[in-house]
């Protein structure tokens, strides 16, 4: 099926193998408003929001069966959305026995603490070594399929050089129970960040739109007058302060790519060792000991930590934190910190 008005280009990159019949959803009151790609992202969690994005701009969407969506189209109660999905030829992750740190865990799921430099999920360039197949090992097939092939159990995500604690999911109804909560921003996330500079104020919220960046597409930026940009709202606190450098408690209460590091770098204060929002990549122990011969690297990768998780547990409703311990890279530098750089008065 090709959507009204759809370019000879745009139907030319429509995916192939698509489903034999269309699918019909009708926007439900509360979902007026959103965005065409972010309903069809809750529809189908199997898909990532980059490959349904695709499938709209080919034309493989239509609304009210006469005009052809766009990815940032904003819905009405009562349209009727009809789409062709393609299909998932991808297959599940090789089971790997890489070592798990599991913080909390029973029959409905699970919580990791994930080291740094491992990314979630298979994508290009990076098909061995993530937690997919470490959790293919470690749990075999008593993991959710909600998330297609490629993610299994998997609720959310980190960055590859986050650490900290991620939420993983045992059956399918336990990960529709807890996606839900995310989509309703009713699972609290806390982060720990060390952070260049120095702020007038002791906690605040910062309030802006992020979008993708103009020049670096793999980069996102504060987007004020961008159609296709989103509203994003990031609250820290300041923990500690030192010279020069401070460490904060930050919770993101949308969950824009990127969020934390680009609010963080917007407002002066860039996460520690941040190649990408920081301009820098690593800090030496002479740095912060103010000797400039040493020059043994004490971080090589963003100091940010999924330090805390706050949700109802799916079967019970009863309130859980869990909360994943620092790691030892960025509690060196916070002990580095507090010798060398402490505040004295």
């Amino acid at each position: 099926m090709q959507g009204v008005g759809a370019s000879k280009r745009e139907q030319a990159v429509l995916p192939e193998n698509l489903s034999s019949q269309p699918l019909e959803l009708v926007v439900a009151p509360e979902q007026s408003g959103w965005r065409l790609d972010v309903f069809l992202a809750g529809h189908f969690p199997a898909y990532s929001r980059v490959h349904l994005r695709r499938v709209i701009t080919a034309g493989g969407v239509t609304i009210d069966r006469s005009q052809s969506g766009k990815p940032a189209y904003r819905l009405h109660p009562g349209q009727r959305v009809v789409v062709v999905l393609p299909a998932i030829p991808r297959q599940a992750p090789q089971p790997e026995a890489i070592p798990l740190e599991i913080l909390y865990e029973d029959d409905w799921l699970a919580v990791i603490n994930k080291p740094p430099r491992m990314v979630v999920h298979p994508a290009r360039g990076h098909w061995s070594g993530t937690l997919a197949s470490a959790l293919q090992h470690h749990f075999g097939g008593g993991l959710s399929t909600a998330g297609g092939p490629t993610r299994p159990g998997i609720v959310h995500r980190l960055d590859r050089d986050t650490s900290g604690a991620i939420l993983v999911a045992k059956h399918d109804l336990a990960h529709g129970l807890l996606g839900s909560q995310f989509q309703t921003r009713a699972i609290r996330k806390e982060y720990f960040a060390l952070v260049a500079g120095a702020l007038d104020r002791d906690r605040d919220l910062i309030d802006l739109p992020i979008g993708v960046h103009p020049q670096q597409r793999e980069k996102m930026a504060i987007r004020r007058d961008d159609t296709q940009s989103r509203p994003a709202q990031t609250f820290y606190e300041v923990i500690e302060r030192f010279d020069g450098y401070m460490a904060l408690r930050v919770r993101p209460k949308t969950g824009r790519t990127h969020q934390i590091r680009v609010h963080l770098n917007h407002i002066g204060c860039p996460v520690l060792c941040d190649r990408h929002y920081g301009g820098r990549s690593q800090i030496t122990r002479g740095e912060i000991r103010r000797q400039p011969d040493n020059d043994e690297v004490l971080l090589d990768r963003q100091a940010l930590h999924a330090w805390r998780l706050a949700f109802l547990h799916p079967a019970t409703q009863k309130p859980m934190e869990v909360e994943a311990p620092l790691p030892a890279d960025i509690g060196g530098v916070l002990q580095e910190l507090r010798r060398y750089r402490a505040i004295v008065g």
